[in-house]
Parts: C-alpha cells; structure tokens; sequence
C-alpha cells in the first residue's frame, strides 16, 4: 500500500515544484516592478540619471511575462492566474506602444495607468499563486501525516 501511495504522490510533488517555480517567476517580474516604479520615482524627484536605470530594467525584464505566460499553460491553473498572467504581456505591450508610438493623441498620459494596471495584476498573480500553493501544501502536509 505505501508504494502505491508514494506512486500517487510523486506526480503532485513534482507539479508542486513547478507551480513553485511558477511563483518564484512570479515574485521575480513583481520585484522588478517594484523597482522600475522606484526608478522612475528617483529619476523624477532626485537625478534624471535614473531614468537610464527605469528604461534598461524594462527591457530586462519584460521577457519573463512571455516565459510565465507559456508557463501557465503547461501546468493546471485557475482561470484566474491565467487571465492575470495574459494580462500581463499584454499590458507592457500597451506600455511600450504609449511611450514610443507618436501620435497627435497624447497617449504617453496613459502610459502610468497601464503602468498601474500591470503592477496591479501582478501583485494580484503572486498571491493568488500563493494562496494556490499554500492551499495545497496544507493538503499535502495532512494526507503525509494520516498515512
């Protein structure tokens, strides 16, 4: 009975670990965005300089949206941590075009909101991913211990 148990398990140990890597991505693309928001904030008030730093940190960045973005479809996740994950490359695309595209439209004012708006989904990503694993690690904890 223990290897067949031990055999069940195995598979949901390893998507666990995925989903662990998942979160650590996660977390990476929201520190990053943290930090961007940080940079543009010293840029502003403190030394142009910073806007080097703002500028490089996206371009940096901005691919690991497309790594998560694949990754969410390889493994099972709630309709919610894909829609938010989508979300994502989506909204730096729309990022980059209200910087760089030129039109007689000031569409550069709506570059902080889609700004808002991608912080917002990610914050909102990490802990619905977080509270997918917790969740799961309490589950796995109990059926270790019960038998």
């Amino acid at each position: 009975m223990a290897l067949s148990s031990n055999f069940n398990f195995a598979p949901t140990a390893s998507r666990r670990w995925t989903q662990m890597g998942f979160y650590i991505v996660a977390v990476l693309f929201n520190l990053c965005l943290t930090i961007q928001v940080l940079t543009v904030g010293l840029a502003y008030f403190y030394n142009p300089q910073w806007w080097n730093v703002h500028v490089w940190l996206v371009r940096g960045y901005s691919g690991l949206s497309l790594v998560l973005l694949v990754w969410v479809y390889l493994i099972p996740y709630p309709r919610r941590v894909r829609s938010l994950t989508t979300s994502m490359p989506i909204l730096l695309g729309l990022q980059f075009l209200t910087i760089h595209l030129k039109s007689p439209l000031p569409l550069g004012v709506l570059h902080p909101l889609f700004g808002f708006a991608l912080f917002s989904a990610s914050t909102t990503l990490v802990h619905h991913v977080w509270r997918i694993l917790s969740t799961k690690s309490n589950v796995e904890e109990t059926a270790l211990t019960h038998d």
